[in-house]
């Protein structure tokens, strides 16, 4: 069905970032989605690995500037914008220097992961709200793709829930088999700040829990690995969201 609004929100995306099933599974559904004739918009986190030279990103002025709280810190938001390679579908890139400037993704040289990752998915999921709001473009469909994406139904059910912006657009997870961490202890306490109490993820917080966590929190969950881990195909299985199988790209829109 062409003229959908459709919003990607990832962390992987081909070119960008190669050899993983999620970069290209997102690639080939916003491209499948934009070559139908839909409205295609895709959002990332500008990772330090990604060159702006080589892409050709440059800031967006009028989006960026905005700051974002995390931890009653301000944060400033800095907005990217490249086209994919050889297409004509635009990638947004959330940036911040304290968040994203470094080299590695999740984890350091030695893989111990960063004890700030919860602080920058809070500020990636904040960020693409708010960036989205900006530009005055409402999404029929939102489909979250990586971890950090799983803050973005929490936020919009939470702390935006008296925001009718989002109010008509329906809300897509995919589920991939991404490495585990521990996130920082606090985290509740950051939450806390945006008043969002209560989730069970807090309980044990991870980049997998909080993932579990968002499948209560949107329209359809559907496996973007066609084998989950244990965890989390228990939490495929146990969710009351409507769910489907591991679908093929080709098969994507039926879903929509």
């Amino acid at each position: 069905m062409p003229n959908q609004k459709i919003l990607y929100i990832t962390t992987e995306m081909f070119p960008y970032q190669e050899d993983t099933n999620m970069a290209t599974v997102v690639n080939k559904m916003a491209l499948k989605m934009h070559n139908e004739g839909n409205d295609v918009r895709v959002f990332m986190p500008r990772f330090g690995q990604i060159s702006e030279r080589k892409f050709q990103l440059h800031e967006v002025i009028r989006l960026s500037g905005m700051n974002i709280i995390i931890n009653d810190l301000d944060q400033p938001l800095i907005i990217k914008v490249a086209s994919l390679p050889g297409e004509r579908l635009q990638v947004y890139f959330i940036d911040n220097e304290e968040y994203f400037k470094r080299k590695e993704y999740y984890f350091d040289e030695k893989g111990v992961p960063f004890t700030d990752n919860d602080e920058r998915a809070i500020f990636f999921a904040r960020g693409v709200i708010e960036t989205i709001k900006k530009l005055n473009w409402v999404p029929d469909v939102i489909h979250l793709n990586g971890w950090m994406s799983s803050f973005v139904p929490i936020y919009l059910k939470t702390y935006y829930e008296s925001d009718t912006y989002f109010k008509d657009a329906k809300i897509v997870l995919s589920l991939y088999n991404e490495k585990e961490a521990d996130l920082d202890k606090n985290i509740g306490e950051k939450l806390k700040f945006d008043n969002i109490l209560g989730l069970k993820a807090l309980d044990n917080p991870t980049i997998k829990s909080f993932v579990i966590e968002s499948m209560n929190y949107v329209d359809a969950v559907v496996k973007g690995d066609e084998f989950l881990d244990e965890d989390l195909n228990k939490g495929f299985i146990e969710t009351n969201t409507p769910k489907f199988e591991y679908l093929d790209v080709d098969s994507i829109n039926k879903l929509y």
